[in-house]
């Protein structure tokens, strides 16, 4: 059946992605921008929402709603990423990091949710990411900001379940989009060289494995699937499966122990 679809960040990468596959199975998408000036050509309707603007949030939806008198499914992907030291993470940068990821998913929830709770249905997916599972060196405030969402979402599920909206969240490993171009890099001002070249080595490691992803296609594919799906499960694993083991060692492994596989990976010394 067709839906009335909304999927922020949709632009580039995987929100371009995803909004391009539900087209092409025959929805009626609607993706965002936050720069219409910057207009691409794209096969789906695109208009300008900054997520991290309540007036631009409620416009945007108010604008879906006019034209189309509902929202069925709303795709919570807009996102960016900052690097930098845990320990030295100037708050004024973790507080932007939260803005887009965090607060973005909040604020788009509130905007859409009472409108589909007035037909008492409604699928959100919301987009995390494996560092919302897992730490990952330097990306602090990145991996922060999707633990947020995790509980968020998890959060939301309970509150909703006797309401028809179903609420799932996609865990994407690493694949390779504009998003490792545009990662935003703390200028590290801790004087300690040792730890400088781990923080060095680290995220060339990270931006290594990005630029090596697959096609950001294979998770358009699995929205088309779980807005199809009347129970989608709450959580979908997307990526090669040297990456998304990671979640299953977390927890079968001692603490210690992952920690170290994970620092060996990245060239923590």
């Amino acid at each position: 059946m067709k839906k009335v679809i909304l999927v922020t960040g949709a632009s580039s990468g995987i929100g371009l992605a995803g909004a391009t596959a539900l087209h092409e199975a025959g929805h009626i998408v609607y993706g965002t921008t936050r720069n219409l000036a910057k207009k691409k050509d794209v096969p789906f309707k695109l208009i300008e929402l900054d997520v991290t603007d309540d007036a631009s949030a409620k416009a945007a939806v108010a604008q879906i709603i006019k034209a189309e008198g509902k929202i069925d499914v709303l795709v919570n992907n807009a996102g960016n990423g900052i690097a930098g030291p845990a320990y030295a993470m100037p708050v004024d940068k973790a507080k932007q990091q939260f803005e887009v990821n965090f607060f973005g998913v909040v604020r788009m929830c509130g905007a859409v949710i009472p409108e589909m709770l007035k037909n008492n249905s409604g699928i959100v997916v919301n987009i995390s990411s494996l560092a919302g599972l897992f730490g990952l060196p330097y990306q602090s405030m990145y991996v922060a900001s999707k633990y947020a969402v995790e509980g968020y979402t998890e959060s939301m599920r309970m509150e909703l379940r006797k309401t028809g909206i179903k609420i799932a969240t996609i865990n994407p490993g690493d694949f390779k989009t504009g998003f490792t171009g545009n990662r935003e890099k703390i200028p590290f001002t801790v004087d300690n060289a040792a730890l400088k070249a781990n923080y060095d080595v680290a995220v060339a490691s990270i931006e290594k494995d990005e630029n090596a992803g697959a096609d950001p296609k294979a998770i358009g594919k699995e929205m088309v699937k779980i807005v199809t799906k009347s129970s989608p499960a709450h959580q979908y694993l997307v990526g090669a499966i040297g990456q998304t083991i990671a979640v299953t060692l977390k927890k079968a492994l001692p603490g210690g122990l992952f920690e170290s596989l994970m620092a060996d990976h990245y060239g923590i010394k």
